[in-house]
């Protein structure tokens, strides 16, 4: 698949795109925390799914074949995040986008909503935000009541998802517990090389700008938003995210009126599962490009 790395403000970023050109929108994939996009490899090796949709995937800063922030307060952060995100569509000329967020790439997803809603120059209209793993949140009280916390995190903190330096042990857990759900047969080595290589930087400024109220407030944004499909998908057993809290958020552009939820699957339903979710995805690309 076509790759190349863009210079930014950023970083170096390494950026996949399938290049098809066409009238719908564009898929962006953004990938959680201590990740790549390596783990979107079933979506852009989908045929059903590249054949008709354009597909552009990215490494955060700090994370996978992208380099570390060279001014890593100004980029780890979900606003960061999503400033980058926002540049690569530009530098790629779209003007029409859905987006995939995974975990920590759902909040980054839900800040480019406003974000591109006040970008006039060049505009892109986000048709479409689905989240998977992804509680909207911002500040402590929000992310006691979002995520399935550990007992042993303190007051606003997420644990190894926050933590700066990890030993071998809790770097093999987060890989084999994220997208692999701790199945053997779900596991990767690249997992374990992404968690290994991800700057530690990157992990506790997040969660601490997060657990600080810096950034939208994610539940208002997803509740009021009405120009923006939103769907959320997730795992029926997903362990770190508090799926009641999702069924009670109110929000007005909800895709199927309802939350979601893949019977039997974990953090990363499009990772265990992917042609049941290809064609969940299929069908909500189809609803953001107006063709239901």
């Amino acid at each position: 698949m076509p790759s190349f790395t863009l210079e930014t403000e950023h970083g170096l970023i390494s950026v996949t795109d399938t290049g098809l050109k066409g009238d719908g929108p564009a898929l962006l994939l953004i990938h959680g925390n201590s990740s790549s996009s390596k783990v979107f490899r079933h979506i852009i090796d989908s045929q059903a799914i590249t054949a008709k949709w354009r597909i552009i995937a990215f490494d955060l800063p700090g994370h996978g074949a992208s380099s570390n922030a060279p001014d890593p307060d100004k980029s780890y952060s979900m606003r960061g995040y999503a400033d980058l995100a926002v540049h690569i569509l530009q530098h790629l000329n779209i003007t029409s986008v859905a987006v995939l967020g995974w975990s920590l790439g759902g909040h980054v997803g839900i800040e480019m909503v406003p974000l591109l809603a006040s970008t006039s120059s060049p505009h892109i209209e986000m048709k479409g935000l689905m989240i998977t793993g992804t509680p909207p949140a911002l500040g402590k009280a929000q992310m006691r009541a979002g995520f399935n916390l550990p007992p042993e995190a303190a007051d606003g903190d997420l644990g190894l998802p926050g933590k700066k330096d990890w030993s071998e042990e809790e770097a093999q857990a987060v890989a084999k517990f994220s997208a692999a759900a701790g199945k053997e047969d779900l596991f990767e080595e690249w997992m374990l090389n992404d968690a290994r290589r991800t700057d530690g930087r990157a992990r506790v400024m997040m969660s601490t700008k997060f657990a600080g109220g810096d950034g939208v407030d994610q539940r208002k944004v997803v509740e009021v938003a009405d120009d923006v499909l939103l769907a959320v998908v997730n795992g029926g057993n997903e362990p770190f995210v508090n799926l009641d809290y999702l069924d009670g958020l109110k929000c007005k552009n909800l895709w199927k009126g309802k939350c979601m939820r893949m019977e039997g699957l974990q953090h990363a339903p499009f990772w265990e599962k992917p042609t049941d979710f290809e064609s969940v995805l299929l069908e909500f690309m189809a609803d953001c490009a107006g063709e239901n």
